[in-house]
């Protein structure tokens, strides 16, 4: 898509304002579908069966009844509240997520931003959120606010160590930071794929990955900066309106990309399972969105199935489980590469 639209309206700043909006309109019919998906998800796990009387068939309209309920709720701010700060925050934590897919190869055809350092630049801008988060906080003027802003920024720096290590073993493999260079470096059929048989310590890999990636998405069993039992809704208790729903696009948002990550670099990425059968630009994107849209129905599956951390055993699973056998990994992956 982004060689077609360079090939018809040249290089320059309306091609580039098109290819930047291009993920926004896939951001928000998705974010749409994932929460009737959690609904539904949730609501079978519990033996019941969610929305059925309203909302159409299934109540796949609840999810744009949500929305338009929270557009037209009153934008409060409090009273003691830093409000330049307050403002701002909610709109820092969506471009932070929204800046990461900037270097997702959607397809062979739409690359994106397709720069060398790809997967480092999405785990540099993804940092933005914590910043966001934090002053969301801070600027609430709210005691569970600011401890769920404080619990967020320890979380989310703890779990970018092991969550980085992982990514470190596949760049030793692939020898490319490009993602899209990583993407080919899988293709042909499904056991070519990094997370299958090429290379066996790379599947402990991507369990690493996915699970520092659920610690820095805030969901469960990770989700204790919002926890509604002890902090309220933390961070954004004060939030409102649309700048509530910013927050929770951004964790939408947020959950896409770290499994589009893990899909191209565990996955094949836009790579067919079948080889060159429905394999090219269109299917590429298809492959991508599918493999993706799975890691994200496991990552609800698991928040109704598990109970959260306590504070104390998130921080032991960082720092004494993932870290460690991360650094393992590292060692046996690279003695691997040298040896094979």
């Amino acid at each position: 898509m982004h060689n077609f639209i360079t090939y018809y309206l040249g290089t320059g700043f309306w091609t580039s304002l098109l290819s930047s909006i291009l993920p926004l309109i896939w951001i928000f019919p998705y974010a749409l579908v994932a929460m009737w998906i959690e609904l539904k998800v949730s609501a079978h796990m519990q033996d019941r069966l969610g929305p059925m009387r309203t909302g159409g068939w299934h109540g796949w309209a609840q999810p744009l009844a949500d929305v338009a309920k929270l557009m037209q709720k009153e934008d409060i701010i409090p009273v003691a509240a830093d409000k330049a700060l307050y403002v701002l925050a909610p709109v820092l934590v969506f471009i932070g997520s929204y800046a990461a897919y900037a270097a997702i190869p959607f397809s062979p055809a739409y690359i994106g931003a397709n720069i060398n350092l790809g997967i480092f630049y999405i785990i540099a801008v993804s940092a933005i959120v914590v910043l966001g988060i934090l002053m969301a906080g801070w600027a609430s003027n709210n005691k569970w606010s600011l401890l769920g802003a404080m619990r967020t920024a320890a979380q989310l720096v703890s779990y970018e160590i092991p969550s980085s290590l992982a990514v470190l073993a596949v760049i030793m493999v692939a020898g490319s930071m490009n993602l899209n260079d990583i993407c080919a470096a899988q293709s042909g059929w499904f056991w070519n794929w990094f997370a299958f048989g090429r290379f066996p310590f790379l599947f402990i890999t991507f369990v690493i990955y996915f699970i520092a990636s659920l610690a820095e998405t805030n969901r469960a069993p990770f989700d204790i900066p919002e926890a509604e039992s002890e902090l309220v809704a933390g961070y954004h208790t004060e939030y409102s309106g649309m700048r509530f729903a910013f927050f929770y696009l951004a964790e939408y948002a947020n959950m896409f990309t770290v499994s589009a990550v893990a899909t191209l670099l565990f996955f094949g990425g836009w790579n067919s399972p079948f080889g060159a059968f429905m394999s090219g630009p269109v299917w590429g994107l298809f492959w991508l969105l599918s493999k993706a849209m799975v890691l994200i129905f496991v990552q609800i599956w698991l928040r109704w199935t598990l109970p959260r951390f306590r504070v104390d055993q998130l921080m032991y699973l960082s720092w004494k489980v993932l870290t460690p056998f991360a650094l393992a990994n590292i060692f046996i992956v690279g003695l691997w590469t040298v040896l094979k």
